[in-house]
């Protein structure tokens, strides 16, 4: 029975309310696949919160996303259950939320649940009241469904918090109220105190320094795990941007070195190649296929979230989402330019290859989001297990491979009997003789071992991967796609592949221009299909057509990005002149007038509590950190005065909080270096010449952390001098127009201009020896 208290706006008492499961009505596929549950699922919009109101009922929200473990079991053990779908369906209203689509919802009530319980993760589980308010959350409660030992573990089971919550609500409703008033007032000074400025606007911060990089570097030194690679204890994730800041340390510019040290800006790069070698070595990584896994339950990176954990869960996927994959793919190129080392290259190679040729790549165009964490083992099985795609028995091993290659690549790949996954990671026996591929042997040692010569191992390890390969491929069914293509996302991997293939277009062309294509070919999607042309704004989400949603400032923030770096690669003034329209309208829709920096959501975002501004970094950067960096390269592009005056007031935004934590605003201490140290502008101008492109190879693989720099290229007038046309083609004409500096820039002698605080000089040396 619905509730029969008083409404709180003092409306009639809520009466019977029949529901019914809505969630066919949405293209997240993660929603739609809730779509036959006996729970009646509503939609997040105006008519199901009138509709609570209305019927004076808790709101049961539920957030998740597709390649979620956990929101997969929690489905299994509660939502399909009529004992729960009962409670639900005839006390509350509940909707089902995909974090992807609604990250604004989802940070909301993150912030409460990780506030009130100390942790956070998927799924997100939060009662509202009608008005939005939490009154109780957290993640995961085992079901009716779920096994025993699970129930007997001393957490609370999910039906008895739903009959605890309608029996609060009904009884005591306004102290319910009061509380859940109290609770949002404390939300709101929080939020407030984060990413408001000390000073008035318009003044300029003094704490923003070059020491906070050293603040950050010792947090990171101090944590850092010297045997496994990684920073602290199980789990583990990789969290590339952390790992970003430190690589780019030693190849910064003098002063960042002075301010650190040298020994200790060294230091870092070793701490991060150590992490990606462990990491590339590990059960985190795909041996057979490509890509890697999001976190490793180890502190060796052995082995990704396959255990069913008794406890809450704090992270639920097991394959990585595509934003992890981007990121990861940045990294590996910057260790890759700083080391030179093959084995970095191996998995630039591997990470790009998955985003261009498996499940992530989208046919049209784009990228999608993640593959699921939960597959079938076999053909014809009818229960899905976690991870059941990548893990092998040794009797697999032998029969597909042969004694002889078996024996080999089992050792290799530590490939035991009985398994290498320890019971205490496998609580319910689902692991039982399974292995998690990981290196533990190099081809040399094996060499000796098997008396072969090296290359006669590393032959028998490719061999043997080619047929695990066809194998997987031919008797496993791959785990679900979630095929949405998420605009932030695919700018983050946009950029990632623009960058892979200007450094590889001397090693590997082949691959350097299909890296290439498909980042062209993913802005033009984007472009086509998620922007709208009149009003300069980006849409969140494609599936089955543009969403509902409109962007949010990281959608803007990772795109701009994306074609910042698009447009280096290819010096077509299509992306410069797209990411320059995008910036604007990022400014007008975002942009905290009062406190600088920019908010997470539009001023008029319906059905929200709270408008947040996202400085910290988590599994991605802030949207803050990257739009400072964007500001500070538009403005070096442009010669634009007004975007560096943005960026700096962006960093002062969170000056306070930098200066207590720098280490949680890694993405955002590039901008503070830019604001410190100044950005340069390379202007290469002139007719296309042998001196041109070898200025262009060297300042293309250049080793990253060097001073922030940007390129333009202005072409000879009526050399190409035409615009710029959205597939990789050159022009120049918008960039004249747009920038001061190269609008004066006449004639088709090769020229290289290094331009700074609004002045340039000839740069001979680089023109003539590319360096």
């Amino acid at each position: 029975m619905a509730s029969t208290s008083a409404s709180p706006s003092g409306g009639k008492p809520s009466d019977s309310l029949p529901l019914r499961n809505r969630l066919n009505e949405s293209r997240s596929p993660y929603v739609r696949g809730h779509a036959n549950n006996p729970v009646a699922w509503q939609m997040w919009n105006d008519e199901t919160i009138q509709l609570a109101k209305k019927h004076n009922r808790l709101i049961f929200l539920s957030i998740g996303y597709a390649a979620c473990h956990w929101c997969h079991v929690m489905e299994r053990e509660s939502f399909e259950n009529d004992e729960v779908a009962d409670i639900l369906n005839e006390s509350f209203i509940p909707v089902k939320v995909d974090r992807e689509e609604r990250p604004d919802v989802d940070r909301i009530y993150m912030n409460y649940v990780q506030a009130t319980t100390g942790s956070g993760g998927w799924p997100l589980n939060v009662f509202l009241t009608p008005h939005l308010e939490p009154i109780f959350g957290g993640t995961y409660w085992p079901g009716p469904n779920a096994p025993m030992m699970s129930r007997m573990r001393g957490q609370a089971g999910f039906v008895d918090i739903l009959q605890k919550l309608r029996q609060v609500w009904r009884e005591q409703p306004d102290r319910c109220r009061r509380s859940a008033k109290d609770i949002l007032s404390q939300l709101k000074r929080f939020t407030e105190e984060g990413g408001n400025r000390r000073g008035s606007a318009g003044e300029e911060g003094d704490g923003l320094e070059l020491h906070l990089l050293a603040e950050a570097y010792r947090h990171f030194a101090k944590r850092f795990d010297k045997v496994n690679g990684g920073f602290g204890a199980a789990p583990k994730f990789p969290t590339p941007v952390n790992l970003t800041f430190l690589a780019r340390l030693s190849s910064s510019p003098s002063e960042i070195i002075d301010a650190i040290g040298k020994t200790e800006c060294q230091n870092a790069t070793a701490m991060v190649t150590t992490t990606l070698q462990r990491m590339a070595r590990g059960g985190i990584h795909d041996h057979i296929g490509h890509g890697y896994a999001r976190y490793s339950v180890t502190a060796d990176w052995s082995l990704p979230h396959f255990e069913k954990m008794s406890s809450t869960p704090s992270s639920s996927s097991e394959l990585p989402m595509l934003y992890d994959q981007a990121q990861l793919l940045d990294v590996y190129l910057d260790a890759y330019l700083l080391s030179r080392d093959p084995e970095m290259l191996n998995c630039v190679n591997d990470i790009a290859d998955y985003l261009t040729l498996d499940a992530l790549a989208a046919p049209q165009g784009g990228f999608h989001s993640a593959e699921d964490a939960d597959s079938y083992y076999r053909r014809g099985d009818t229960e899905k297990r976690e991870g059941a795609f990548y893990v092998w028995t040794r009797q697999e091993f032998d029969e597909i491979l042969g004694k002889e290659t078996a024996e080999v690549c089992a050792r290799y790949w530590n490939v035991k009997r009985h398994g290498n996954v320890s019971p205490q990671h496998d609580a319910h026996n689902e692991l039982t003789n399974q292995n998690v591929l990981a290196v533990v042997r190099t081809p040399k040692e094996l060499a000796k071992e098997f008396n072969r010569t090296e290359n006669e191992i590393l032959q028998t390890i490719k061999e043997g991967r080619k047929k695990l390969w066809d194998h997987r491929e031919r008797e496993r069914p791959r785990p679900n796609l979630d095929d949405k293509i998420v605009t932030s996302w695919n700018g983050l991997a946009i950029g990632s592949l623009a960058r892979a293939s200007t450094v590889l277009e001397k090693i590997d062309s082949e691959r350097a221009q299909r890296y290439r294509d498909q980042a062209i070919k993913a802005v033009k999607f984007i472009h086509e299909h998620l922007f709208d042309e009149n009003s300069g704004k980006l849409n969140r989400v494609y599936r089955e057509g543009p969403g509902d949603v409109w962007g949010f400032a990281d959608d803007y923030a990772f795109m701009i990005r994306g074609l910042l770096d698009l447009y280096e690669a290819t010096f077509d003034e299509f992306y410069l002149e797209f990411a320059d329209r995008l910036q604007q309208t990022q400014l007008s829709l975002f942009w905290d007038p009062t406190s600088q920096g920019f908010f997470s959501t539009e001023a008029s975002a319906p059905n929200l509590i709270l408008r947040l501004k996202d400085g910290m970094d988590n599994a991605e950067p802030s949207a803050n950190g990257i739009s400072a960096q964007n500001l500070y390269r538009l403005s070096s592009m442009l010669e634009d005065e007004t975007y560096a005056t943005r960026a700096r007031e962006t960093c002062i935004a969170f000056e306070s909080e930098m200066g207590d934590h720098p280490f949680l605003f890694t993405s955002m201490l590039p901008a503070v270096v830019a604001g410190e140290l100044g950005v340069k502008s390379v202007v290469l101008a002139g007719r296309d010449s042998p001196e041109i492109d070898r200025a262009v190879e060297t300042l293309r693989n250049r080793t990253p952390g060097e001073a922030l720099m940007t390129m333009v290229r202005c072409c000879a007038e009526g050399d190409g001098d035409g615009e710029g046309d959205g597939e990789g083609k050159g022009g120049s004409r918008w960039l004249r127009q747009r920038n001061p500096i190269v609008r004066e820039l006449h004639g088709d002698k090769p020229r290289v201009m290094v331009c700074e605080n609004g002045a340039c000089r000839e740069d001979e040396g680089l023109l003539r020896n590319g360096g």
